[in-house]
């Protein structure tokens, strides 16, 4: 497998996305670049103003927009939204791309989320619920992050693209 496909990170919000994409774009000497950085330029603000100001679907539409425009360009390394799974025009586009679901159970995620100002109101038990059958659809590897660092995550996406050769440090 090239080291010059995209790779989509995809998870529940808490699961590290950003944090192990962004050790993987350094890896594979790739652009990094995740939902809330896109929103950010693009509409001036990150997810919650959003969904406050415009509501949930125009939210979910701008964080699909962000992977169709990511995987239509030069390969990069995405951490999307799990919202975008919903879309099956972003599923059909991600089978170009190596995707990672960066998953741990309930209660990791919560305790993430735990302090978060960004969903005071999350509950991941309800956002598996309705979007596991979409992780298991696209996905390539699933990277439990309850037991695997974000390095160790790394080393298993490259592994299993068949880089073990690139530079991890």
């Amino acid at each position: 497998m090239s080291k010059n496909k995209p790779v989509v990170m995809i998870g529940l919000m808490g699961a590290g996305k950003t944090t192990a994409g962004r050790l993987i774009a350094e890896a594979l000497g790739l652009p990094f670049t995740d939902s809330d950085q896109y929103l950010q330029e693009k509409y001036g603000a990150t997810s919650a103003p959003i969904a406050a100001r415009e509501g949930k679907q125009a939210l979910h539409r701008y964080e699909a927009e962000h992977v169709l425009e990511e995987l239509a360009g030069e390969p990069k390394v995405i951490a999307a939204a799990a919202s975008t799974l919903e879309n099956a025009e972003v599923r059909a586009a991600m089978r170009k791309a190596f995707v990672v679901w960066v998953d741990a159970d309930d209660a990791v995620l919560a305790e993430r989320m735990r302090t978060s100002k960004h969903r005071p109101d999350y509950d991941p038990g309800e956002m598996r619920a309705r979007r596991e059958t979409f992780f298991r659809e696209v996905s390539d590897l699933v990277c439990d992050v309850g037991v695997l660092t974000p390095e160790q995550v790394r080393d298993e996406v490259l592994t299993k693209m068949g880089l073990p050769g690139v530079d991890r440090d």
